[in-house]
């Protein structure tokens, strides 16, 4: 599926091609996907921080993806897509953030400010073990360890 993404002459020295962010988005299994942007930002090696893909970070994705890759391994992915901030814990900010991609960012579908207050302190009551405020990769992975459907609906298939 990669090469599809590159010219006939561009597939001819595919391990050293990046494959632009907006082509990787035009995949259908991540057009409607709400966390297109983080996927792209967590997979993608490139040192522009610009969301392209080799084919090694497509590879990679992809068996993150697969229904072969262990739970640890998938849920540590899922914490890196969700941590928007990129600063090694689940905060306030990231878990509005995730559940606006998850509810959409539409009037009709956006939750009141009391809702989401609501909704993420229920959230840290169950999920932050430390009471720390934030819920960590290890305190994360003990919740989805609870969730018998993660890894099976953690997947992306081609």
């Amino acid at each position: 599926r990669f090469s599809e993404l590159l010219s006939k002459e561009e597939r001819e020295s595919i391990l050293q091609k990046r494959v632009p962010k907006s082509k990787i988005l035009t995949l259908p299994e991540l057009r409607a996907n709400p966390f297109q942007d983080r996927i792209c930002w967590v997979f993608s090696t490139s040192e522009d921080g610009d969301g392209s893909m080799s084919f090694e970070d497509f590879l990679d994705m992809l068996s993150v993806f697969s229904d072969s890759a262990t739970s640890e391994i998938k849920s540590h992915y899922a914490f890196r897509i969700f941590d928007f901030d990129d600063d090694g814990t689940l905060d306030r900010k990231d878990l509005e953030k995730l559940v606006n991609c998850l509810t959409g960012e539409g009037d009709e579908t956006r939750l009141s400010e009391s809702e989401m207050d609501q909704l993420i302190q229920n959230i840290l009551e169950e999920s932050d073990i430390d009471k720390d405020g934030t819920i960590n990769l290890s305190e994360f992975q003990h919740v989805i360890s609870r969730s018998p459907d993660f890894a099976s609906s953690f997947k992306i298939v081609l």
